[in-house]
C-alpha cells in the first residue's frame, strides 16, 4: 500500500451510529474531522443503500448564498457511483487514492450513492427486494435522503442538486419528482436546487431515431446504411408505443449491430472513433453496460478500481459486510430493470419544470472526461 493509501487510513476515526426513525435503520461512520461521513440506510426490510458524503474544504456559510450539495447518480443501470463517479470522475481522490487536480468538491459538498439496491456496496439480503422499475429506485433513494437529512446537519440548509449521467438521468428525473412531491407534502425538509441530466437516457426513442441521420451527417454511414438504421429505429419506436419495452431493447440492440457492421465498426459511444479504439466501446447487445466494458478494456484501471474498492477503501469504511464484493457493474441489477430500460422519463422532467425546478439537459463533448458516453 502506498503512502497516500496509508494516509487515507490513518485519518480514520470510526464512529458507529445506529438510529431508528420512520422505520429506517442506519449505520454510519466517518472521519474524526467530520469532512467525510458514510453509511448504510435500510430503506426497506432487507434492502440496504450505501452512501458517502464529503464536506467541501471550501465550504462557506452565507445566508444569501447557501453552499450547494451535489448528489451524484451513476448510470448502467447497475453501475457504482461510490466507485466510478467518485474515484474515476469527480471525487477528491483518483483511482490511485491521490488528490485529484480538479474535483467538484471545490465547488460543492458531494454525496455518492450506490443506487439502486444491489449496486456496488449496496446490497439486498434477498433477491426479491431488488427494484424492477426506476420509480421503485426513486422511492428507495427518497427514503435514503429522509435519513440523510437527519444524519448530515447541513443538508436541510443546503440546496441539493441531482447530477446524473447516462441511465442515471432516468434515476435523477424520477428521484427529482419523488423529492419534490415529498417536500410539497411536508415529508422532507430540504431544498431541491436543480437537476442536471448528462447524456441522459430519458428518451430512448429519440436516441434511436437520431442515430441514422447523425451518422449520415458526419459520413460514418452512407445513405443505404442510414436508411437501414432509420427503418430499424421505427421498429424500436413501434415497440415503445405498444408498451413492449423489452422487445424495444432487443430491437435497439439489433439496430446498433447493423450500424456497427455498416459503418466500418463505428464506436457507438463516440462516432469519431472505431470500435476497439475507444475503451468505452461495448458490444451492441450490451450497449448500456459501458462502465464494465471500459474497465475490462483497460485492465490496469479495472484492476486498480476493483482492488482499492475491495481493499483499502473497504478497510477504511469498516462497515461493509465481508460477503459484499464490490463490482463496478451489477448485471443482476441490470437484468432486474430490463423491462424499464426503454421507458421514457419525459413526463417526469415536465413535472419537475412545472414545480419550478431548474433542469439542465446536456450531451456530447460538454464533459471532458473518459466517461463521456454519448457523442
Amino acid at each position: 500500500m502506498d503512502t497516500h493509501a496509508r494516509a487515507l487510513l490513518r485519518i480514520l476515526c470510526l464512529t458507529l451510529l445506529q438510529f431508528h426513525g420512520g422505520g429506517v435503520t442506519a449505520i454510519s461512520g466517518g472521519t474524526n474531522d467530520g469532512s467525510e461521513r458514510w453509511g448504510y440506510v435500510e430503506v426497506r426490510p432487507k434492502a440496504h443503500l450505501f452512501w458517502w458524503y464529503y464536506r467541501s474544504p471550501q465550504r462557506v456559510s452565507l445566508p444569501a448564498k447557501p453552499w450547494p450539495t451535489v448528489l451524484w447518480l451513476q448510470g448502467g443501470p447497475g453501475a457504482s457511483g461510490v466507485g466510478l463517479g467518485n474515484f474515476l470522475e469527480v471525487g477528491p481522490l483518483d483511482v490511485n487514492l491521490k488528490p485529484r487536480d480538479s474535483t467538484w468538491l471545490q465547488k460543492a459538498d458531494l454525496i455518492f450513492v450506490d443506487n439502486p439496491v444491489g449496486v456496488g456496496y449496496s446490497y439486498a439480503e434477498d433477491p426479491s427486494v431488488l427494484v424492477t422499475t426506476d420509480w421503485q429506485a426513486a422511492t428507495d433513494a427518497t427514503e435514503l435522503l429522509k435519513a440523510l437529512s437527519k444524519e448530515i446537519p447541513t443538508l436541510q440548509s443546503s440546496p441539493l442538486f441531482l447530477v446524473a449521467e447516462s441511465y442515471g438521468g432516468k434515476y435523477a428525473a424520477t428521484l427529482g419528482v419523488s423529492l419534490a412531491r415529498a417536500v410539497r407534502a411536508g415529508e422532507l425538509h430540504l431544498t431541491l436546487g436543480g437537476v442536471a441530466l448528462g447524456d441522459s437516457w430519458i428518451s430512448p426513442e429519440d436516441f434511436a431515431l437520431s442515430y441514422g441521420p447523425l451518422l449520415l451527417q458526419v459520413s460514418r454511414l452512407d445513405s443505404n446504411g442510414a436508411d437501414s438504421a432509420s427503418k430499424k429505429a421505427q421498429v424500436v419506436k413501434q415497440h415503445i408505443a405498444a408498451g413492449r419495452f423489452k422487445q424495444a431493447l432487443y430491437a435497439l440492440g439489433s439496430m446498433l449491430t447493423s450500424i456497427v457492421a455498416s459503418s466500418g465498426h463505428v464506436d457507438v459511444y463516440n462516432f469519431l472513433l472505431d470500435s476497439g479504439m475507444d475503451p468505452v466501446a461495448a458490444p451492441a447487445r450490451s450497449f448500456s453496460l459501458a462502465y464494465s466494458a471500459y474497465l475490462d478494456s483497460k485492465l490496469s484501471i479495472g484492476d486498480s478500481i476493483r482492488g482499492i474498492m475491495n481493499g483499502a477503501v473497504k478497510e477504511k469504511l469498516k462497515i461493509i459486510p465481508k460477503d459484499v464484493v464490490w463490482e463496478e457493474q451489477s448485471y443482476t441489477v441490470y437484468n432486474a430493470l430490463i423491462n424499464d430500460v426503454m421507458k421514457p422519463r419525459i413526463q417526469e422532467v415536465d413535472e419537475l419544470l412545472s414545480y419550478g425546478v431548474n433542469v439542465t439537459v446536456y450531451n456530447g463533448q460538454v464533459i471532458d472526461h473518459t466517461f463521456a458516453l454519448n457523442c
